[in-house]
């Protein structure tokens, strides 16, 4: 069984709580733990506030959420047309960020790898970055077909 959706938002703060709703009611046909919606929800959160607050520094642009299900795997990517990112591997070390005048963190990219099973990120200076993650979602006897 392989199930997929899209969505498309502007990227404005506000829209980081639709995409953590979106994709909890995407999940919820696999009958889900509370445990897995969070991380899941977690992990797309960051995503999202990342490609806003970095990927476009609180300019106009779009953030597009892609999802797919196969059987109870969870397959997320989060796409900015934005600035990109330099150095991926430096960004996805803990603490570091690329905004600490805004007293950002530096944990977006940990959070992400902490809650999903798997991580990777795609970037091209000034042409955005997809981040791509993974949740294997427990088998349940419970779970709609």
């Amino acid at each position: 069984m392989k199930k997929e959706m899209q969505l498309e938002f502007d990227a404005n703060s506000e829209n980081e709580a639709l995409a953590r709703v979106v994709i909890a009611a995407f999940m919820t046909n696999l009958d889900p733990t509370l445990d897995e919606i969070q991380d899941v929800k977690t992990a797309v959160s960051e995503a999202v506030t990342n490609a806003i607050i970095h990927g476009y520094q609180k300019k106009d642009g779009k953030v597009c959420m892609k999802a797919r299900l196969e059987d109870t795997m969870l397959k997320i990517d989060v796409i900015d047309k934005g600035v990109g990112i330099e150095d991926v591997q430096q960004a996805m070390q803990p603490l570091y960020t690329s905004k600490p005048e805004e007293e950002r963190s530096g944990m977006g990219f940990s959070f992400m790898e902490a809650f999903m099973d798997e991580l990777s990120v795609e970037s091209k200076v000034g042409e955005g970055t997809t981040v791509h993650m993974e949740k294997q979602l427990k088998k349940s006897e419970n779970r709609l077909r």
